[in-house]
């Protein structure tokens, strides 16, 4: 087969995220302390109670047709519904997002291969990222800061085009930008669902990175343990 793009999930596949969600609770209160600042009355119990609504409510509408809203959306939502009328491109909510972005980015690290694995890509396939997540220019800001942003053609976050994973928009918006075909295409995932199921249905072959224990019917294409194995796979797919 012919192989012209890589494609890689960023979260617990580039990106490391530490296990338990222990980012959330510093980064839940950073947004908070920065809106209490600016303004916003409330104890943080009545905020969270309120950003825990406007979140469910979101996604009540939204997962049956795998939307991912802004999590600005979900700020603006909150804040209104305790009386402050501010929409989503409104200074304040941007600024609590990023509170909440620059805190997260403490609690997450690069895969000890990935950057060797990257560079070693570069220059010899279009590069690209497709990423659950609601906070796309927190993906950005990590890239950035581990000097990874400009060796990718494109970066795709679920938030910015309001579809995710497993949607097949999210994945062949991807290869429009690109201008590659699917079967031309390798996506690397950590996800048997949202990753190695929503890439092979719209074509692609699937590389499954295990991180943690999953159990289900979905087979990749091929499986690694570790990023350092990706350049002897693509070997591999060359010769199908």
């Amino acid at each position: 087969m012919t192989i012209k793009a890589i494609l890689f999930d960023m979260f617990d596949t580039l990106v490391i995220v530490k296990k338990n969600h222990e980012y959330y609770t510093p980064s839940f209160l950073k947004m908070y302390e920065y809106l209490k600042r600016n303004g916003v009355e409330t104890t943080i119990e009545t905020f969270e109670k309120a950003f825990n609504k406007a979140r469910d409510d979101l996604y009540e509408k939204a997962d049956p047709n795998l939307e991912e809203p802004h999590f600005n959306v979900r700020i603006s939502q909150t804040l209104k519904s305790l009386g402050y009328n501010y929409d989503v491109s409104s200074s304040i909510v941007l600024s609590a997002s990023s509170e909440f972005c620059d805190e997260f980015m403490k609690y997450v690290y690069l895969d000890k291969d990935a950057e060797a694995v990257v560079r070693n890509f570069y220059g010899k396939y279009k590069l690209g990222i497709i990423s659950n997540y609601a906070i796309p220019e927190c993906i950005d800001k990590l890239l950035r800061a581990y000097g990874l942003y400009s060796l990718f053609d494109v970066v795709v976050v679920s938030a910015a085009v309001n579809k995710r994973k497993p949607s097949p928009e999210i994945f062949n918006n991807t290869l429009n930008a690109l201008r590659v075909s699917a079967k031309e295409t390798i996506f690397v995932g950590d996800t048997l669902e949202a990753d190695v199921d929503g890439a092979k249905a719209v074509g692609m072959k699937a590389v499954y990175i295990v991180r943690r224990a999953e159990e289900g019917n979905i087979l990749p294409d091929v499986t690694i343990k570790s990023l350092s194995e990706l350049p002897s796979v693509l070997k591999q797919l060359l010769k199908v």
